[in-house]
């Protein structure tokens, strides 16, 4: 009788051990499994993030019910999950660090609420001085490759060394050596006027085309990939980021340590283009990129 009853308190206490392993065990997979998911999915923007939420907990619940059905299989699976993100660590893509950052960049976009905004284009049969905007760009003037390098020297320089989104934030080093010191002049009121971009950065003044095809140049002389929007009597540049991931991750280091003091208690703006890709605001009007949009609808767009 002893002995029966100490077999079942053995019994009751693996069962009690092993449901707290099992419910921790799935909300630990469950955080890879949810960014993973969260990735493919078309892009959402429900109030609150409330997709983000009810994913999450929907994801721990399939987990923690899948691992009570196959209680014998989940160490080997478990063990098997921790040797990729081991090897990974070590050899691989993608390892713990990896896990901790993309989880660490959503969860700080979910906090700080950035700011989307479809991209709709009113149709316009062409785009007003396209030839002459792209011409002001040119982006392989030595005079606009050299600004751009000194750019990259004055700002952000520890946080470009090894970074995987360097190219992005060597971008927004650029935006700053601009933004930060950029005089806006009329053009003169006989016609407008379209400056080079080898000229603007001479002085660094001018109008919005100016200040547009300024930034795309120096942008494009460095590796990155930017377009120009047309609103109503107002032109601005914005900077291609890419995945929604990629946003997540961009957010957090500008909010971290590119333009902590600039956008503290602001919002970023950004525009999903039909693909469901993110561009951001480079806009002259704000000191931080992500900054309000100046003038809506969107008349155009000019890819460079």
């Amino acid at each position: 009788m002893h002995r029966a009853h100490t077999e079942q308190n053995k019994k009751n206490a693996v069962f009690r051990w092993t449901h707290v392993w099992l419910n921790v065990l799935s909300k630990l997979l469950a955080i890879p499994l949810f960014i993973f998911i969260y990735r493919l999915l078309p892009f959402m923007q429900w109030p609150w993030h409330l997709d983000k939420i009810l994913l999450f907990i929907l994801v721990s619940i399939l987990l923690f019910v899948v691992f009570r059905f196959f209680e014998k299989s989940i160490l080997f699976l478990s063990a098997a999950a921790l040797l990729f993100l081991g090897i990974g660590s070590v050899l691989g893509p993608y390892g713990f660090r990896h896990l901790y950052q993309d989880y660490r960049a959503m969860i700080y976009s979910m906090i700080y609420d950035p700011v989307p905004v479809a991209l709709r284009v009113k149709p316009l049969r062409f785009f007003p001085n396209e030839k002459a905007l792209v011409r002001a760009v040119d982006y392989t003037h030595p005079q606009v490759r050299d600004f751009s390098l000194q750019a990259l020297n004055e700002h952000f320089k520890e946080v470009q060394r090894g970074h995987p989104y360097r190219t992005l934030i060597q971008s927004l080093a650029v935006f700053k050596a601009i933004n930060t010191q950029w005089h806006y002049v009329n053009d003169p009121k006989s016609r407008d006027y379209f400056a080079k971009a080898s000229e603007s950065v001479r002085y660094l003044s001018g109008d919005c085309d100016d200040h547009s095809t300024c930034m795309a140049a120096c942008i494009k002389a460095i590796g990155g990939r930017v377009r120009l929007i047309l609103t109503t009597r107002h032109l601005y540049p914005e900077l291609y980021v890419g995945t929604k991931n990629d946003f997540d991750h961009l957010h957090l280091i500008i909010r971290k340590s590119l333009f902590a003091q600039e956008c503290s208690g602001k919002a970023l703006h950004y525009h999903v283009d039909a693909e469901g890709k993110i561009w951001i605001n480079l806009d002259y009007t704000a000191s931080y990129p992500g900054g309000p949009f100046m003038a809506q609808p969107v008349l155009g767009v000019l890819n460079l």
